[in-house]
């Protein structure tokens, strides 16, 4: 069965229900890896999308000649 895509936030929500559903430990054995190999989907889902929030996410400092230059994320100081 295919999964329809969901938002980051809602993909977090279904992670966090499955960690605490696994956590509780009284899921069936076939009930439990269906849970992880879906958390696992999603934990990948989340990723993916917290790097491309990532990517775009970036600070204009000056650069050598004096104009605005992007600089990523790592290197930015607070």
């Amino acid at each position: 069965m295919a999964q329809k895509k969901l938002t980051f936030e809602q993909a977090m929500a279904r992670l966090e229900e499955i960690v605490a559903r696994l956590e509780r430990g009284d899921a069936p054995l076939e009930e439990a890896l269906a849970l992880f190999e879906e958390g696992t989907s999603l934990m990948k889902q989340c990723s993916t999308a917290l790097d491309k929030a990532e990517q775009k996410v970036a600070k204009l400092l000056p650069g050598p000649d004096g104009a605005p230059a992007e600089q990523p994320m790592e290197v930015m100081e607070p």
